[in-house]
This record gives structure tokens, sequence and C-alpha cells, in this order.
């Protein structure tokens, strides 16, 4: 089935655009915003509305499938794509690259991907965002027109075995980080709470405030969890510890407040997300390297998550080579095209690093929805719960479409197994 045309409409994600440059530099909450000026090329305020565009993609026979273009909430930061604004992008997406797909097969999702993702435009790669929401709606075509899921095109694709239980969950909690974590205790959400901690103010002048949100953290969990609950404690921390404690980061002070947040976090495992961020992926490999082997000497079981200066699958590639984390986090705007993020987790294959399917706050129910189906199809180790900062939303976004398709799966395969019963009669 033949792709006919595509169509792109500026519309909103599901939070904000962030000048984190800004932010960590010092600017002021004003309410919901921020006080100053915005510091990252691109941004008019520090805190402005995120942006998406919606992507239909119509078929042969009629049928529309869509994707949507989104970009993280700190874009601009971290060697990542400049902000992205949808008005702009949208002529792309109904010129050149509607012109490079049409009458393509709609069936062959890989390839059409890969021919979006070696696109230029003026010389120019297309902006991630573009390549991460045509793909995605390149995805649901493929879908449709040989009536299976997302999830078995994608496997195809990549050549795996989807999982067969929902992946789990991490919940992120924004600033509300004690009512929305509450919240995540309720429903035994497996991995949480993120916590936002992204200033000295969050963390602590010595780390004090973060310690004791953990402990907070254990005692709650054993109050509202379900029974036999374990959770994983998974904290972005944006490079504060390192702005507290300094380079080296293998020496004993360092160590001992990685222990000190293992011992308050106990029974249970925790892992810190970007503990630093020393300005480029180079110098932030070896801090991570750094930092992991000494927790290691020191028998100190703290798992370290890279994020920052780790956006494309090159980047990921460098930091699992360099044996630089025990997760991490695959981006998937910043990776641009969807399969990307499938084959970023599929690196971390066979080595000791895990693979967290992230994203953003900042995109939009359907994009969700695409990510649950990639990390269906990879068995991630734990799949981000997005869009917004409400929690409750992006939760059951993510959760149900991965035991919906596991449902339809189950279903399709039963009835295969009739039908070939049926044939052999």
């Amino acid at each position: 089935m033949e792709i006919t045309g595509l169509h792109a409409t500026p519309g909103y994600s599901g939070f904000f655009f962030d000048d984190q440059r800004a932010i960590k530099q010092g600017a002021a909450h004003d309410g919901f915003t921020y006080e100053g000026e915005p510091v990252t090329d691109g941004f008019d305020e520090i805190r402005q509305a995120g942006e998406t565009l919606i992507v239909d993609v119509e078929l042969a026979d009629g049928t529309v499938v869509r994707g949507d273009c989104a970009a993280v909430q700190y874009s601009g930061a971290g060697g990542r794509d400049p902000l992205f604004q949808a008005a702009a992008y949208a002529p792309v997406i109904e010129g050149p690259v509607a012109d490079a797909l049409e009458g393509r097969d709609a069936t062959e999702f890989l390839a059409n991907a890969e021919r979006l993702e070696e696109m230029a435009v003026d010389g120019d790669r297309l902006h991630t965002a573009i390549r991460y929401g045509v793909s995605q709606a390149l995805l649901a075509a493929a879908a449709d027109a040989r009536n299976t899921t997302r999830t078995d095109v994608m496997a195809d694709a990549l050549d795996t075995e989807p999982a067969t239980e929902p992946v789990p969950v991490f919940g992120q909690s924004g600033d509300d980080r004690y009512n929305n974590t509450e919240k995540m205790f309720v429903k035994g959400v497996p991995v949480l709470p993120h916590a936002l901690i992204n200033s000295v103010e969050k963390i602590g002048e010595n780390g004090e405030t973060l310690l004791e949100y953990v402990e907070w953290l254990v005692e709650r969990s054993q109050e509202l969890g379900p029974e036999g609950y374990d959770p994983r404690f998974h904290i972005d921390v944006y490079g504060m510890i390192g702005e507290i404690f300094g380079a080296p980061y293998d020496r004993e002070e360092v160590v001992d407040y990685f222990a000190a947040l293992e011992d308050a976090a106990a029974p249970y495992p925790i892992q810190i997300e970007g503990p630093m961020d020393v300005g480029d992926r180079e110098e932030q490999i070896a801090a991570m390297v750094e930092l992991r082997e000494g927790l290691a000497d020191a028998g100190v079981g703290v798992d370290i998550v890279a994020d920052e200066w780790c956006n494309t699958f090159e980047d990921v590639q460098a930091f699992v080579d360099a044996g630089a984390a025990d997760l991490v986090q695959v981006k998937t705007p910043d990776l641009g095209g969807i399969h990307r993020s499938g084959q970023a987790v599929r690196y971390c294959e066979g080595t000791d690093t895990r693979a967290y399917l992230g994203g953003t706050c900042n995109e939009t129910e359907t994009s969700a929805r695409a990510c649950a189906h990639v990390a269906l199809a990879t068995n991630a180790a734990q799949v981000l719960a997005k869009p917004g900062m409400g929690f409750d939303e992006g939760y059951m976004i993510v959760e149900n479409e991965m035991r919906r398709t596991i449902a339809r799966r189950e279903r399709d395969e039963q009835r295969a197994e009739t039908d070939e019963v049926t044939a052999d009669d």
C-alpha cells in the first residue's frame, strides 16, 4: 500500500520548553514561570509553551495515521538540536519530506525510516523532532498496512523477540515530588520518582536535603505501596552532585555521599541520573567512568545513569563502549527516527549497561504510545511515563498501551493456532 500524502499541523506538547542554562545559573521562580532573560539561542522566555507538529500520513486506501514531532524540555542544551519551533518546520514536512516519501510502500517501515534519517534540506540534516515524529507515523502506517501491531513491525525491523509482559514504567514527579510520588506508591509504579533535583536548594549544600528525601521515599513506599511492593528509586540530579562536590569524582568525600544514598534507600536499589555535567561528551564520559570505578572499588551499589551529553545513537555507543554508566537513557526525541531508539536499546545487549527508554515530559500522547511499542519490541530495562508532569496521565498512556498490545498479540497468536489446527483437520 502506497503513501499518498503527508500533512503537518502545529500544536501543543505535554509540557514546556525550559532554558536549562538560565535555570542552572540561578533564574528564580515567578509562579510557574521564571524571572530573568533566557541565555540559550532561540528562547524568548526562560520557560515557554512546548510545541509539536502533528504529522498525518495518508495511505492509498484512505487511511490516515499519525505521529507527533517533539523535542525535549531542555532543548538546545547538552549538545542537542536547537529549540523546535513548529510553524517554521511545517513547510519542510509538507514539502521536501512529503516529496521523498509519497509513493513509497507503507509496509517497508525500516527502509522508509532510513530514507527519512538520511535526508538533508539545504545541506542540513532534518531536525531530530521531524525525524522523530514522521517516523512514528511511518511505523503506524506499516502496522496498519500489514494489519499487525507497531510492536511487531518494530521487532521485525530490529530482529528482536518482543517482551511478553509490560516493561517496567518509570514515573516522574516533577517539582511536586511528594504528592506525585505518593500517587506512584499507591499504584505500585516499579521505578520512581525522578524528583527533578536541579538546584542546590533541592539537593542541599552538602547533599543533606536529597538524603532526607530518599529516607522519606523508603518510609512512604512501605506505608502506601501494595503488598510485596519492591520499587527501584531513580533520581535525576541534573549534575548537582558535581556542582556541590566537584572533581575528582572517585575521591572519598564523593564516594561516601553515594554510600549514604545507598544506606538511605535500603532495602531498595537506587540509581542516580546525571550526577555531574562537565561540559562535553568526552569529559562527561571520563567523569562518569571515574565515579563508577570509585564506587565499584568502595563496594557502593548505587547505579549511575547517563543523561547529559548522551543524546544521539553515536553518543549512546560511546558511553556504553567506555563502560561509563550502569544505565543509559535513550532520549527518544534526541535520536531522531524512532527506530534509532530501538537500535540504541539493542546496542546495550551483551554489555553490562542497561537501556532506559526515556524521552521527555514535553512529548505527546501519540509519541508516548509509539515509544511503548519500542519498549516492548526491545524489552528495554525501563520506559518513561510521559508526557506531562502530572504523572497519572503519562503512566496511564504508556502502561495501558503496553497491556493492550500484549493482549492483542496473545489473541492473534491464539487465532493463528486455531486456524492451523482447523487447516490440519
